[in-house]
């Protein structure tokens, strides 16, 4: 293809390409447009990135903007600073959700406009705190996009990255090589991420990934409820305080253990080992303060009131204790279940 197969035409007559990158706090949106940047530069074509962040009621959500144009030595071309609606030739989403905010901006258009996106959720708060099922649907994201854009290229991107050792800045590196909307081939993408000098080779594999799959299937069928992943925990982590956080959570009912190592890992990525085992110990000190209250008013009432023998049963207390916690969380989520249905307004206007 010829530089006049990509973008429009600008007003000294070259071609110009604009790229919109949506993505959130962690995800390497920065670095993405870093490396769109330096591949344009190291190809010959002029190139001017900006950044503006937003809130998405998550980590933050950003806006990368890039414009591009061949260089020419007698004129400097002047790149605008934001993306302006129907004018945009590539969006990149790096969260199903964000490609459908980037639709109701108006940077999607099917005149113009590839729309690349991670079919992966991360959930809002309003999602999250909704009793019951909040997700929103993702489907209808992706009938939008059918209808907005283009041409839709979508998958699981976090996914793909995740199982190559990367992050999911690389998964859509490498989908926009794949794509073809730029006039660059892949070797010149790969250079790019080479002269980053980080994570070179995990980038590189989650890069080679998402090419593929884009070439191969570049649309996955959209999950309406994401997988639940509860992972048991292993028998070593290879880390002295973790391993005994494991170990702690090897003392609890099987059942129990997939859930409070869930937790545990969460807590860990948080904070420390020393915050995790802070909620184990809060955990089980709120059953044996249970236990220990519940056994001695039983023995009381049967050794002074009833006066009989009091024999201690270790299994029946303990199964007791457990039974009463779950039937507690029934009862509080019932309990709270009218309050949260309302919308906050509500509430506080009565305050």
């Amino acid at each position: 293809m010829s530089d006049g197969d990509f973008g429009r035409t600008g007003l000294l007559g070259s071609p110009r390409i604009s790229v919109a990158i949506v993505a959130m706090g962690g995800q390497g949106g920065g670095v993405l447009a870093d490396w769109i940047v330096a591949l344009a530069e190291r190809e010959g074509w002029a190139a001017q990135s900006t950044s503006v962040p937003g809130v998405a009621q998550r980590t933050g959500a950003t806006i990368y903007y890039i414009e591009m144009a061949p260089a020419k030595k007698d004129a400097a071309p002047v790149f605008a600073l934001m993306p302006a609606p129907g004018d945009v030739d590539v969006v990149l989403a790096a969260e199903l959700m964000e490609a459908g905010r980037s639709m109701m901006r108006g940077l999607v258009t099917p005149e113009r406009t590839t729309l690349i996106a991670s079919t992966h959720r991360a959930f809002a708060v309003a999602e999250k705190q909704t009793p019951g099922d909040g997700v929103a649907d993702p489907g209808a994201v992706s009938i939008a996009a059918d209808f907005a854009a283009k041409r839709v290229i979508a998958f699981d991107m976090e996914a793909l990255a995740k199982s190559n050792g990367s992050v999911i800045s690389a998964a859509l590196f490498g989908a926009l090589a794949g794509a073809a909307v730029l006039p660059f081939d892949r070797a010149a993408f790969e250079s790019a991420v080479r002269a980053g000098g980080t994570g070179v080779e995990s980038s590189l594999r989650a890069f080679a990934a998402a090419f593929d799959q884009v070439r191969q299937r570049p649309i996955e069928p959209i999950r309406r409820f994401p997988k639940k992943r509860f992972v048991s925990p292993p028998d070593s982590s290879g880390h002295p305080e973790l391993d005994r956080l494991v170990a702690r959570i090897r003392s609890f009912p099987a059942e129990a253990q997939p859930w409070l190592f869930a937790g545990v890992r969460r807590l860990v990525d948080y904070l420390d080992p020393a915050y995790a085992l802070e909620y184990l110990l809060v955990g089980a000190a709120t059953v044996l303060l249970g236990v220990a209250m519940g056994s001695l008013a039983a023995a009381l009432v049967v050794t002074q009131v009833m006066e009989f023998p009091f024999v201690w049963v270790p299994g029946q207390a303990l199964g007791t204790a457990f039974i009463a916690l779950a039937v507690t969380v029934v009862i509080g989520l019932a309990g709270t279940f009218t309050a949260l249905g309302r919308k906050p307004a509500e509430v506080l206007r009565n305050l």
